[in-house]
């Protein structure tokens, strides 16, 4: 194997169908040739969140339109390229099945190598690919699906520390704009409103944070702002559009204080294995609310802690963050074959308990 790979990456997870070529030379920094990104954000906005059924269908039309696009803007062939990389799961599995068979298509009629990739490896790895952060760190992982505290020990080792053990932040995000009347995606829409809110007109629960741990709950939340949404409008007839900036600076402060206090023990338990040179990453789409990005950075320098976070391009889904976490597994040697399968759930941390409950298919997170 050489010391400089070219990896193509497909990203089909949940709303985003995405293509991109990374180039990595060891010692070197990686470079993002391409990275294309169809969002999906007009085909369900009618429905206040991700139709999974919609969403699969537009995956299975653009996938091979972003993998050209991706591959004429990096200006390669696939003689080019060294291997192909696939979020093979976890994520709605009807959008993860189309990633994942056109990568199969992609590597059968050119013999490159199949490398799965777990979607959330993807997200807990943008570090090493935007700044090639020394393992091991600490990650919170914060997005639509997702809210995990991880130590990354190294490309395929992971110990969770904490998670959510109902909905995730982004999730929450969403919930509360359509309870507001405000745009999807919900998270720049709340964030946006929050700016000009009140965040103290409303004392919404931080749960969770009477109990030890770094465990995090965030449906509660939820049912806070659905309250008090209902009283102003039995009050008044309806929502101002202050009412609405309030009550999404409430419910955001709420989330900020959460995540804060939670990262702040993640630290501690982190910092008790690895005192030297440390630091924390944060990645995933909530990582993109600037509000919440500023508390964590005040929480690491508390802590003498570096802090570090992508991109914003690099924070939502995007198909640059597979191809550079295939490419750590393809310098391992891992590979997979023609029965590489979709996979709706698949925990980082396998000896970790599930957070979510288990079902037929294995544990949700």
């Amino acid at each position: 194997m050489t010391d400089t790979l070219t990896v193509l990456g497909l990203e089909s997870s949940c709303d985003d169908t995405a293509a991109a070529v990374v180039r990595h030379t060891l010692g070197e920094m990686p470079e993002v040739l391409a990275s294309t990104v169809y969002g999906q954000t007009d085909l369900h906005a009618a429905f206040g969140g991700v139709v999974p059924e919609i969403a699969a269908r537009a995956h299975a039309e653009k996938i091979d339109v972003c993998v050209r696009q991706a591959m004429d803007q990096a200006n390669v062939g696939f003689d080019q390229i060294d291997a192909i990389a696939v979020t093979a799961g976890p994520g709605l599995i009807g959008g993860v099945l189309s990633g994942v068979m056109c990568a199969k298509g992609l590597s059968a009629a050119t013999g490159k190598p199949l490398v799965g990739v777990n979607h959330l490896a993807g997200h807990a790895l943008t570090p090493r690919l935007t700044d090639q952060t020394a393992f091991p760190y600490l990650m919170l992982l914060v997005s639509g699906g997702h809210c995990q505290f991880l130590i990354a020990h190294g490309p395929e080792q992971f110990t969770r520390l904490g998670g959510t053990i109902d909905d995730a932040p982004g999730e929450a995000f969403d919930k509360t704009a359509r309870l507001l009347g405000l745009p999807q995606p919900g998270g720049p829409s709340v964030e946006h409103a929050a700016k000009s809110g009140d965040p103290k007109r409303w004392r919404m629960p931080r749960p969770l944070l009477d109990r030890a741990g770094c465990d995090m709950s965030f449906s509660g939340l939820k049912t806070a702002i659905l309250r008090a949404r209902d009283e102003v409008v039995a009050a008044k007839g309806g929502l101002t559009e202050q009412d609405r900036c309030d009550l999404a600076a409430s419910f955001q402060a709420a989330v900020t204080d959460v995540l804060a206090e939670k990262t702040r023990r993640a630290l501690e338990l982190y910092l008790a294995e690895n005192p030297t040179t440390p630091t924390i990453a944060v990645a995933g789409g909530v990582a993109a609310n600037q509000t919440i990005r500023t508390r964590l950075e005040q929480v690491c320098a508390e802590h003498g802690t570096a802090f570090t976070a992508p991109p914003l391009a690099l924070c939502t889904d995007n198909a640059a963050m597979i191809a550079y976490a295939g490419m750590e597994r393809f310098r391992l040697g891992h590979t997979d074959d023609m029965t590489l399968v979709a996979r709706p759930r698949w925990p980082l941390d396998k000896t970790a308990p599930a957070l979510l409950g288990s079902g037929k298919k294995g544990a949700k997170a």
